[in-house]
C-alpha cells in the first residue's frame, strides 16, 4: 500500500498550469507548486510523452517560482507485518518511488527525499531520488522512473518526504517535474529473497 497521499497530484485545485495556494496531503514549504494536466499543452508533458504507464490526469511542476518545495509527514505502521517491532527488529523494507523530470533541455528539475525519524523526530536515515538530468531524459520533455529500496531503520516512527522543483536558469516557469510518488513498506523476516540493505 502507498503510504503517500496524493502522491499523483489528482486531488484538491489544480490541473492548469497556473499555481495553486495549496495542495491536498501536501504542505507548501516554499514557492508556488502547480498542479498541471497532461492535456495543457504548451510545452508542458502531455499522455503520449515520457512518463508513468498508468498516469493519472495530473502532475507535480514548480510552477512560477524558481524554487519550490512540498512536504508531507507520513506516520508509520505502528502494528501489523510492517510494524514498530519489525522495524525495529530490521525486519521491513521499504521503497521509494517517482518520476520526476523537466523540459527539453532545460536543467529545471524535481528531487525527492525521504527522511526516516524517530518518535522525538530525530533524523535517522535518509534517501534521495532526482533530479533527472537533461542528458537523462535525453533533452526530450517528459518524466523518468527513480527507485531506491533498502532497510527502515530501527526506531523509525515517521517518514518526511521533501519534493523540491528548482529552476536552473531565466524565465518565470520552474519546468520541473514529478509524478506517481510512492513509499511502500514490505516485511522480510530476514528470509526474504535479496535480503537486507
Amino acid at each position: 500500500m502507498n503510504l503517500v497521499v496524493n502522491g499523483d497530484a489528482e486531488s484538491g485545485p489544480g490541473g492548469t498550469a497556473e499555481p495553486v495556494p495549496s495542495v491536498t496531503g501536501w504542505t507548501v514549504g516554499q514557492g508556488a507548486p502547480a498542479l498541471v494536466g497532461y492535456a495543457v499543452g504548451g510545452g508542458y508533458p502531455t499522455p503520449s510523452d515520457p512518463g508513468p504507464a498508468q498516469r493519472g490526469s495530473r502532475f507535480f511542476s514548480g510552477g512560477n517560482s524558481p524554487r519550490t518545495a512540498l512536504v508531507q509527514d507520513v506516520t508509520l505502521p505502528a502494528t501489523g507485518r510492517t510494524g514498530r517491532p519489525a522495524v525495529d527488529a530490521g525486519d521491513v523494507r521499504f521503497t521509494a518511488s517517482a518520476w520526476l523530470g523537466g523540459y527539453a533541455t532545460q536543467e529545471d528539475g524535481a528531487r525527492l527525499s525521504v527522511e526516516f525519524r524517530d518518535a522525538q523526530g530525530t533524523p535517522l536515515a535518509l534517501a534521495v531520488l532526482g533530479p533527472v538530468t537533461a542528458a537523462e531524459r535525453k533533452s526530450a520533455t517528459g518524466l523518468v522512473e527513480r527507485k531506491v529500496g533498502a532497510a527502515v531503520p530501527p526506531g523509525a516512527r515517521t517518514a518526511r518526504l521533501l519534493l523540491v522543483f528548482t529552476r536552473s536558469g531565466s524565465g518565470t516557469s520552474n519546468d520541473g517535474y514529478a509524478d506517481a510518488i510512492s513509499l511502500t513498506l514490505e516485511p522480510t523476516g530476514g528470509t526474504t529473497a535479496g535480503g537486507r540493505s
